[in-house]
């Protein structure tokens, strides 16, 4: 079986992460609502953080270095995820939408 084999080679991870990361920011440009832009942004971390971690299995000589900037990454999403939805929610409750073309009092 030959795709047994596919864990043993760089591509697929590389063509995983760029596809993550192509799917947030077709994401980021497509969507209207705040929830579904920070979605997007969380797969653009996400890829970013795929390709980290292939780069140091098959490349990296100290895998180590590339571990500890994925979870800076992580935890660069997780704080991220919690101080945007706590934006949203306090724009939710003064606009009583979540929908970025409903928000015109934020242009300065």
């Amino acid at each position: 079986m030959p795709i047994l084999g596919v864990y043993n080679c760089l591509t697929p991870y590389l063509l995983v992460g760029a596809l993550l990361f192509a799917f947030g920011i077709y994401g980021l440009v497509s969507r209207r609502t705040l929830i579904g832009m920070l979605v997007s942004s969380e797969l653009l971390l996400s890829g970013a953080a795929m390709n980290f971690m292939a780069f140091a299995r098959f490349i990296a000589p100290d895998p180590a270095i590339a571990q500890i900037f994925t979870l800076f990454i992580m935890a660069i999403a997780a704080a991220e995820a919690a101080i945007a939805v706590s934006i949203i929610i306090a724009v939710y409750r003064h606009y009583k939408s979540i929908d970025v073309d409903d928000i015109t009092d934020l242009h300065g």
